[in-house]
């Protein structure tokens, strides 16, 4: 990737901080409603979800971070680094979490809120993905293309979530819910992998 020069240069960073900011935002709401609904009902999937939404926050920052530098750029490389291994950690959480209600130690009850959460995130996330992950391109910053990838993880997951969770309310199948949540945790691993390679492309 290669930077525009001069005023467009600076207008795309701009955009870029803005968007991160946005992304915070939004994520610091989504996190609190879905790791408290998550707890209350027991559901992996929702806390998975939750937690996804902390990882998004920390990479967010971490970008906000390399983009508050003079040059951008020599903080490229931790940026990704701190990405990656921030939906490493995310995945092995999920993971364990899901495998132990599938195993029987807890069951996931239904949760209206988690799936009017979930319905939102599906028109939200994908539009600030978009937008960051154009002017990332354009910019030619990895970091902030692994990050606008991140966001748009948050759009998948919200999708299986979202099944996951209907699934419970509609027919009771509470195995569903920790199915969805190791969904959210094979997705995690990709993104991971192709953060740490700092590959540019779209999942």
């Amino acid at each position: 990737m290669s930077a525009p020069p001069g005023p467009r240069r600076t207008t795309l960073q701009h955009r870029i901080r803005l968007l991160v900011a946005a992304t915070i935002t939004y994520n610091v709401i989504e996190a609190v409603v879905a790791l408290a609904e998550g707890t209350r009902v027991s559901s992996s999937a929702l806390i998975g979800f939750g937690l996804d939404s902390v990882v998004e926050i920390s990479s967010a920052a971490a970008v906000a971070w390399q983009f508050s530098a003079k040059d951008p750029a020599t903080r490229e490389k931790p940026a990704l680094r701190f990405i990656a291994m921030s939906f490493f950690a995310l995945a092995a959480y999920v993971a364990v979490d899901a495998l132990l209600s599938l195993l029987g130690v807890r069951e996931a009850q239904p949760s209206l809120i988690g799936i009017v959460l979930a319905a939102a995130s599906l028109v939200i996330m994908p539009v600030l993905s978009l937008a960051q992950r154009r002017a990332g391109r354009e910019l030619g910053s990895l970091s902030a293309v692994a990050d606008s990838k991140q966001t748009l993880l948050c759009t998948y997951l919200s999708a299986i979530l979202l099944a996951g969770l209907a699934l419970n309310s509609l027919w009771r199948w509470s195995w569903a819910d920790p199915v969805a949540a190791l969904g959210i945790a094979a997705i995690a691993v990709r993104e991971g992998l192709n953060a740490w390679r700092g590959d540019p492309c779209c999942s």
